[in-house]
């Protein structure tokens, strides 16, 4: 019990998954705790009151909250399991976080913004900056399989959202958000990605993905401004 680790998560969220899939990797049990976010418990306002928000992981009776943070907790202190998340060289360590940064504070944001715009012209015109970012990213991925190289690691797992929901999304707005041919080195990688198997057993379904997006896409194509 004084090992305890626990996770309090959705069954969809982006930020939850990218811990679901570090304890996996490195063979951490836990125990996972599903929040209805629209009703939030007790214990989830208790251990993060300054976003009330998911994920948040518990290590001995302690929360760690926010992803990415939860991303390194993770990696330092289960450091003997498998192979680190991050990298151990300072710079290359960086270069990590920097681009972990990218994808939640350009990258992410891009992707959305063409799925929350109203009507196909405005969604084409958001597509602009976000292929541009998609551009940026390919390059970090010149001569690997990972951004981590061989294996899974920090880069990796906080883009690991663009993998699955990626084709979700073009299905529920009916607009082409990845192509192949320009891309190939990240359709490769989503590939890579989606196959490994702590990835490919904890990817939430696909259909109730895309009638949550649908439902979602509806919300915001009949909000006014």
């Amino acid at each position: 019990m004084a090992d305890e680790v626990k996770l309090y998560r959705t069954w969809s969220s982006r930020f939850s998954l990218r811990i679901v899939w570090a304890l996996h990797i490195k063979g951490i049990e836990y125990e996972a705790i599903f929040e209805d976010l629209s009703h939030k418990s007790p214990q989830l306002l208790q251990y993060n009151p300054v976003h009330k928000k998911v994920p948040v992981l518990v290590h001995k009776g302690k929360p760690i909250c926010e992803s990415l943070v939860i991303l390194e907790y993770i990696d330092e202190t289960w450091k003997k399991e498998t192979t680190p998340l991050l990298p151990q060289d300072p710079y290359e360590k960086a270069m990590a976080r920097f681009w972990a940064k990218f994808v939640d504070d350009k990258l992410l944001p891009s992707v959305t913004s063409v799925f929350t715009e109203k009507g196909y012209e405005a969604k084409k015109e958001a597509l602009v900056p976000a292929v541009q970012n998609l551009e940026l990213i390919e390059e970090q991925l010149k001569g690997k399989k990972f951004f981590g190289g061989e294996s899974i690691g920090y880069v990796d797992l906080v883009l690991g959202w663009m993998a699955y929901l990626l084709d979700v999304f073009e299905e529920v707005i009916d607009l082409k958000l990845f192509d192949a041919h320009k891309f190939p080195l990240l359709s490769g990688w989503m590939k890579n990605f989606c196959d490994a198997p702590a990835i490919k057993q904890h990817l939430p379904p696909r259909d109730k993905l895309v009638t949550k997006y649908q439902l979602l896409h509806e919300k915001y194509q009949t909000t006014s401004n």
